[in-house]
């Protein structure tokens, strides 16, 4: 459990880090932390989002999410990314203990920690593909009888008043 703390301190300080970073190039730095963990939530959002999809796919469940279940999903996912990092400026201490790591070991961190955040979008935006596959094979939500045939019949009335 230890281990995987240390590995969530050191994805949110490269976080903290490359917003720091980009901040300094943008006009000047402040709110890093605020910013790193702004991204962390959103990642741990696409994340949790994304299995949700997968799960809806494989269990073949066509109900919709509603706003009160996506909210509270939210807060379950910010609250304790606060008291972990923001609470008494704990980030501070996180941020002092990791640039005492050697160089090496720390753009070997980076890369890592950019392979990571390319992996979450990467699944989040597959995730929502394999969810349109599937409403295309039940013809559900766009892809529904109804609206295919409505939409085939407007093209071709636009079709027909531009001959």
């Amino acid at each position: 459990m230890k281990r995987i703390k240390q590995g969530y301190n050191y994805f949110f300080y490269k976080i903290y880090k490359s917003t720091e970073y980009t901040s300094e190039m943008g006009g000047g730095k402040f709110w890093s932390d605020w910013k790193a963990g702004i991204i962390l939530d959103l990642l741990c959002f696409f994340l949790c989002f994304s299995i949700l999809i997968y799960y809806k796919i494989i269990e073949n469940n066509h109900q919709e999410l509603g706003n009160a279940i996506i909210f509270m999903g939210l807060l379950f996912i910010v609250i304790p990314n606060y008291f972990i990092f923001h609470h008494q400026d704990k980030w501070k201490r996180i941020i002092t203990d990791f640039d005492k790591l050697p160089k090496k070991k720390n753009s070997i961190g980076t890369w890592i920690v950019f392979g990571i955040v390319l992996l979450i979008i990467g699944n989040f935006i597959f995730s929502f593909y394999c969810l349109d596959q599937q409403a295309r094979k039940d013809q559900i939500g766009p892809y529904t009888p109804e609206i295919v045939a409505k939409e085939r019949r407007e093209d071709s009335l636009r079709k027909a008043q531009q001959i």
